[in-house]
C-alpha cells in the first residue's frame, strides 16, 4: 500500500523537528483521514499536522504498529479538549498551551467531527462545555483498525460506497454562482456571493492596486474558508505569527518595495481594528521583520459610520464606494508603519 507524503520535512516546519517514529504515524494519520473523505487539500500542512496528532491522541495510537488497537467510543476512550493537549505535547512533541483547548475543538477537530469519524460523547450539551468528550466513532473504528492491510484501499472503497464523505458533501453544497477574485499575480480565487466576500474582492482588486505598492497577497480568508490562500513559508520567513490564531485578518499582503506588510480587515457586520484588537495584533507581530500597516475596509460610508468610534489610532480606513481615498487615524504618518518604540 503506497502512502502519500503529506509533509515537507525540510526547513523550519514543526513537522521537521519530530523524530522519524512520530513523523511516520502522523503521516499515516493524514493518509487515513484523507482516504476517509476529509478534504485535506483545504488545509495548510501545519493545520493538517495538528488535526492528525489530535486524531491520534483521541484514538490512542502513538506508534505505527498500533493501528489495530485504536480505541473507540465502545472501549470507553473519550477525551476532553483539555485532556488532548498534554497527550499531543508528550507523544508528538507539540508545544500547545493549556489555554488553547478551544482551538482544538474549533479547528483541529472540526473536519473529523463534521465527517462523524470523531463523535462527541455528550451531544446534547453545549459545544463549549469543557466536560464534553470526543471519541472515535464505532462506525469508523473497524476500518481504522484495519489500516496497514494490503487491501486496505479496497476495504475503504467498499466502506464508503453507501456513505457521502465530507469532501463530497462540501462540493455538492457549493453555490454554483461564484465571485471570482483575481490576485495581483494573476491567480484566481472563487468566493461565494455575500457582502463580506465582495468587500474582500474590492480590497484585493481595488485597494491594493492603488495603495499596495505592488504588494503580493500572502493570505486570504473568505467567510467559508479561512485558509483559502496562504503563503505559509513566506510569512514564516518574516517571522509572522502562526495563522491558527483567532486574531486573523481577512487579507495579508506584502510590498517588497517598501518592506510593508498590510493587515486588512474587511468589515461588513463586525470586528474592525479597534484599539484592543490593534494591541493584540501588535503583540502577535512583535517579531515580524516587516513594517506593519493596519487597515479596516468598509463597503460604504454608512457602514463606516457604525464603527467610526471603534477604530484604533495609528491605523487606516478604506471605503470601497470611495476607492481613491484613505482615512488616516493619526496626524503623524500617512499610510506607513509605526516603529516599534512608538
Amino acid at each position: 500500500m503506497e502512502i502519500k507524503d503529506y509533509f515537507e520535512k525540510q526547513g523550519r516546519s514543526k513537522f521537521s523537528t519530530k523524530n522519524r517514529k512520530q513523523q511516520k504515524v502522523i503521516n499515516e494519520a493524514a493518509f487515513v483521514l484523507d482516504s476517509l473523505g476529509i478534504p485535506v487539500e483545504r488545509l495548510t500542512q501545519r493545520r493538517l499536522e495538528r488535526m492528525a496528532v489530535v486524531f491520534l491522541a483521541v484514538i490512542e495510537v502513538y506508534d505505527s504498529r498500533n493501528w489495530s488497537k485504536a480505541k473507540d467510543l465502545n472501549d470507553g476512550r473519550s477525551l476532553t479538549t483539555r485532556e488532548i493537549i498534554p497527550i499531543v505535547n508528550e507523544y508528538f512533541s507539540e508545544e500547545i498551551s493549556s489555554g488553547s483547548y478551544d482551538d482544538i475543538r474549533r479547528r483541529d477537530l472540526e473536519y473529523p467531527l463534521l465527517s462523524s469519524i470523531i463523535v462527541p460523547t455528550k451531544p446534547s450539551t453545549s459545544r463549549n462545555d469543557p466536560g464534553r468528550g470526543y471519541a472515535l466513532s464505532s462506525e469508523y473504528s473497524p476500518i481504522v483498525r484495519k489500516f496497514g492491510a494490503e487491501d486496505w484501499n479496497n476495504l475503504v472503497n467498499e466502506f464508503l460506497k453507501q456513505r457521502e464523505t465530507l469532501s463530497q458533501s462540501l462540493v455538492s453544497k457549493r453555490v454554483m454562482s461564484r465571485v471570482p477574485v483575481v490576485l495581483p499575480d494573476g491567480k484566481r480565487l472563487d468566493f461565494d456571493y455575500g457582502k463580506h466576500n465582495e468587500l474582500i474582492k474590492a480590497v484585493i482588486e481595488e485597494f491594493l492596486p492603488r495603495y499596495g505598492n505592488n504588494a503580493e497577497v500572502y493570505y486570504v480568508g473568505s467567510a467559508e474558508d479561512r485558509m483559502l490562500h496562504y503563503e505559509e513559508a513566506k510569512l514564516r520567513e518574516m517571522k509572522f505569527y502562526e495563522l491558527t490564531h483567532a486574531e486573523l485578518p481577512d487579507v495579508i499582503a506584502f510590498s517588497k518595495n517598501k518592506n510593508w506588510l498590510y493587515l486588512i480587515e474587511a468589515v461588513h457586520s463586525a470586528n474592525p481594528i479597534s484599539a484592543e484588537r490593534h494591541f493584540k495584533l501588535k503583540q502577535l507581530t512583535s517579531k515580524c521583520t516587516a513594517g506593519l500597516i493596519y487597515i479596516t475596509a468598509f463597503n460604504d460610508k454608512k457602514s463606516f459610520r457604525r464603527f467610526a468610534a471603534d477604530i484604533s489610532w495609528e491605523t487606516e480606513v478604506w471605503i470601497a464606494s470611495d476607492p481613491d481615498h484613505v482615512i488616516h487615524f493619526d496626524g503623524e504618518r500617512f499610510l506607513g508603519p509605526y516603529t516599534k518604540n512608538k
